[in-house]
């Protein structure tokens, strides 16, 4: 993660330390409006202490690394560039380990090596990382032999256990979801810029499972590409900086209000608000009420932001977000992630885009190419093929190439662990499999070798449309 440059960290110029003070008195009109997905608190003094702790703590990004993702997004919005947005479906405080986030990390850079080479694109990289500790639910309880409970809504919320105490909603992990998500970036921050992000360890991401594996093995090849073209590079007295660390930056679903608000903080260069929790947040499907609280305080902060498109979503409103999301129509700003599945996204994708195109709008488009493809296995777990996901990502990229648009970017759960959660891929997972490693606190993710065979077969579409 980078501070876009000149960018000195300080306020000097209003006396105001940066990135600002604590002010939410514009961005609380949330509060006025329906909220959806937001937990049933039982207590409201505690809720208000956690909050007033949170706003006490540093932010977590800068207004100027939100700033230049911006920029990086009107790049890709322009057909410049591409983004690679991955990580974990919901993220566990257990998980908040050296080796966990080293290795969603790495499958992530292997997976930006293989775009950026084999596609020849600048990815724009971007982590469901450090915050993505809140899912939202289609119901408000679970049942299992007749005992009904809370559902489960993420550690920020309640614990996974099926326990009447650990399925009570606490304000107090919120708390601790913001020290979880601070030691990510820590951790995240040393990786990319201390070396291991270094482009010359292009081999060295592979050493273990996945190096066995079909998508390993292809990628040797392309990695030993890599190393003779940068020798060749070196040979010449080339050696740029820029290969050594990472552009990275964290991202999740700005779901509850609550924590979103605490951490809003006021820009002492521009007087804007920014929400400080992440540089990229998103409004989910299930909250993307035209009129509703998520839509309402998104609006209010600077971030460059997403909003999720299902296929339920008409032309006119997404013109209707455009309005309310990005009136002035500031290049970045905006990302659309269509998540229509892979039945229908040929069918329900060209409106949408014909429309926004149609009216002048340029957003960057993203396939998220995993929540329209989620069912029951035979076993009772919730799984993906692998088919479905590629083949919702390939009918994304024929509808952009039959318009003539840009197909901006990938959004996939992923982990970079060895796990048994979607069926499929090359190195075949079946029903039966599943049992085996089904580790996702949530809904199942691609393994590194999945999300491998992905990013090759991502390479090849892009490469047709240009």
């Amino acid at each position: 993660m980078r501070v876009s440059p000149g960018e000195t960290g300080s306020g000097a110029a209003t006396g105001v330390p940066y990135p600002g003070r604590v002010d939410t008195t514009e961005t609380d009109t949330w509060r006025k409006l329906t909220a959806k997905q937001q937990p049933s608190w039982p207590d409201a003094g505690e809720l208000t202490r956690a909050a007033a702790e949170l706003r006490s703590y540093p932010p977590l990004v800068f207004a100027g690394e939100c700033d230049l993702l911006k920029e990086r997004i009107a790049a890709v919005a322009r057909g410049e560039a591409f983004i690679l947005q991955g990580g974990d479906c919901a993220e566990t405080f257990d998980a908040v380990t050296a080796d966990a986030i080293r290795n969603k990390l790495k499958t992530l850079l292997q997976m930006a090596a293989v775009l950026t080479y084999a596609a020849s694109v600048p990815v724009v990289k971007i982590g469901r990382i450090a915050g993505q500790y809140g899912k939202p639910r289609s119901k408000d309880t679970e049942t299992r032999d007749g005992v009904t409970l809370p559902a489960y809504r993420g550690d920020s919320v309640n614990g996974f256990e099926f326990t009447a105490d650990a399925r009570i909603p606490d304000p107090r992990r919120m708390v601790r979801m913001y020290h979880s998500s601070a030691a990510t970036l820590n951790l995240v921050r040393a990786f990319t810029t201390g070396g291991y992000a270094d482009l010359r360890q292009v081999h060295a991401w592979n050493q273990d499972f996945v190096a066995s594996s079909p998508a390993g093995e292809r990628y040797e090849v392309l990695a030993g590409e890599i190393e003779r073209a940068l020798r060749f590079m070196e040979a010449c007295g080339t050696d740029p900086e820029e290969l050594r660390s990472v552009e990275f930056f964290s991202s999740h679903e700005g779901l509850l209000l609550e924590y979103e608000s605490a951490l809003t903080r006021i820009d002492s260069r521009t007087r804007e608000s920014y929400n400080t929790s992440a540089h990229f947040v998103w409004i989910g499907e299930r909250t993307r009420d035209l009129d509703g609280a998520h839509v309402d305080y998104f609006s209010k902060i600077r971030n460059p932001i997403g909003i999720k498109l299902g296929p339920t979503t008409s032309p006119d409103a997404a013109i209707s977000y455009l309005d309310k999301l990005d009136p002035h129509r500031e290049p970045g700003r905006l990302t659309f992630v269509v998540r229509m599945g892979a039945g229908v996204v040929r069918d329900k994708l060209p409106a949408l885009i014909e429309k926004v195109t149609s009216e002048g709008h340029q957003v960057a488009w993203i396939c998220d190419p995993m929540h329209g493809n989620t069912f029951e296995a035979p076993s009772g777990h919730k799984t993906r093929r692998f088919d479905d996901v590629l083949d919702e990502v390939k009918g994304f990229f024929e509808v952009h190439r039959g318009l003539g648009s840009h197909p901006g970017g990938i959004h996939v759960e992923l982990t970079g662990d060895d796990v048994t959660e979607c069926v499929g891929g090359g190195d075949e997972i079946v029903f039966d499999d599943l049992g085996t490693r089904y580790e996702s606190a949530c809904d199942p993710r691609l393994n590194r070798s999945q999300s491998l065979d992905l990013a090759f077969l991502v390479a090849e579409m892009y490469r047709e449309t240009r």
